[in-house]
């Protein structure tokens, strides 16, 4: 296998879209690495820019020790040595599975020898040898993806790209695959970059996950960092399903922007308008160490304090990331909360509330608020990010 590794990419299409934006990431060798985001975020087109589809405006493209994209080097799709398996697996209806997988060998000259032995090995790893003259008519979607796989594998790619690859399989078969994938690439070595819309699939198989939005990188990491210190509220909002609050600190409290509504959050973890600030710890609301609002030496409205204990004044915007989990509801017939709706889950309910004209998510435990009824809100903990550099959802 080989590592992979993006410098300062940018891509802008005809007519002026703009699909990235100085992005700069990279894959080890062996590492499974995931890449999502919204719609039109740019995962699609970094990923056609590994394959070779297309072109970057500017930046470099590096397999192993060798650049395959840049201003003095371009190497087309077809010798880059990856492996690619789409949303639809494409098989070829009128050959056997084995031909199926035999096809490109066959294309690149090797000798029958070789691609027989080739084929059967791919096939043995994903789970499909006794089925290589089978007719593909007669396997199910996940058996015809699992094909296509097996013939991405066969010609021994420098790296496996995978594009929406288990998006069109349902679920159950879907989250098999997942694990089958998963254990695959950790039992061969493989090095993955693997596209998806799913988030839960993103931060299930990959050992990184890269958040793209508007053809920017927003955050790279492991599953755990991304979802316990998401580097912009965009971040936070998009992985966690974080409610996004414009709010203004006030004395010791932190209040909605439009309205002056208390917001009553018991812990605020406070970010950098860039990404997170890894050194200061959870503190209740209202203290020093970490509270938004808290009275200090540079006097109310100090939004935090950097590494050496000083107080930063806050920048004029902040915004409050409530995730769904740290909400707290209790029925309350004088409650500000109002439910909009109530899902089940395996869990408990997937709430949608109202909150002084503030649409709020909560996942809760208990299964018996319907739509209407008035709660009382409280939240557990919450992120702070503040200033300039702030990103929100679209």
């Amino acid at each position: 296998m080989s590592s992979l590794t993006c410098t300062d990419l940018s891509l802008t299409y005809p007519g002026g879209t703009r699909a990235l934006h100085r992005v700069s990431l990279a894959a080890a060798d062996g590492e499974f690495l995931a890449l999502v985001g919204p719609s039109g975020s740019g995962k699609t087109s970094l990923l056609r820019a590994i394959a070779g589809f297309v072109q970057p405006d500017a930046g470099t493209i590096t397999l192993g020790e060798t650049t395959v994209s840049g201003a003095d080097a371009w190497v087309p799709p077809e010798r880059r040595g990856l492996g690619m398996v789409f949303q639809q697996h494409a098989i070829w209806p009128h050959w056997s599975v084995g031909r199926n997988v035999d096809y490109p060998l066959r294309r690149t000259g090797l000798a029958a020898t070789e691609r027989r032995r080739r084929t059967e090995h791919a096939l043995e790893l994903v789970g499909l040898a006794e089925y290589r003259d089978r007719n593909p008519a007669t396997l199910s979607g996940g058996q015809r993806q699992r094909v296509a796989l097996a013939r991405a594998l066969a010609a021994r790619p420098r790296v496996l790209l995978l594009d929406e690859a288990l998006s069109a399989l349902d679920e159950p078969l879907r989250a098999a695959m997942r694990v089958e994938i998963r254990m695959l690439a950790e039992r061969e070595g493989l090095t993955v970059v693997h596209v998806t819309h799913d988030r839960e699939e993103a931060l299930a198989v990959a050992d990184r996950v890269a958040v793209l939005n508007h053809g920017a990188l927003q955050q790279v990491g492991t599953p755990q960092e991304l979802v316990e210190d998401p580097a912009t509220s965009f971040v936070a909002s998009f992985l966690a399903d974080a409610t996004l609050l414009d709010v203004v600190p006030a004395g010791d409290e932190l209040r909605l922007r439009t309205g002056g509504h208390r917001v009553p959050v018991g812990v605020v973890r406070t970010m950098s308008a860039d990404g997170p600030d890894g050194a200061r710890a959870d503190a209740p609301a209202g203290t020093r160490a970490d509270a938004p609002a808290g009275a200090d030496a540079d006097g109310p409205g100090s939004a935090r304090a950097d590494d050496s204990g000083s107080a930063a004044r806050p920048a004029p915007g902040h915004v409050l990331a409530v995730l769904p989990e740290e909400v707290r509801l209790r029925a309350d017939p004088e409650g500000e909360g109002h439910v909009e709706s109530s899902l089940f889950t395996r869990t408990g309910a997937q709430v949608q509330l109202t909150w002084h004209g503030q649409p709020l998510q909560a996942r809760v435990p208990e299964r018996g608020l319907r739509r209407g009824d008035r709660v009382d809100v409280r939240v557990g903990r919450a992120l702070l990010y503040g200033g300039a550099g702030v990103a929100t959802a679209p």
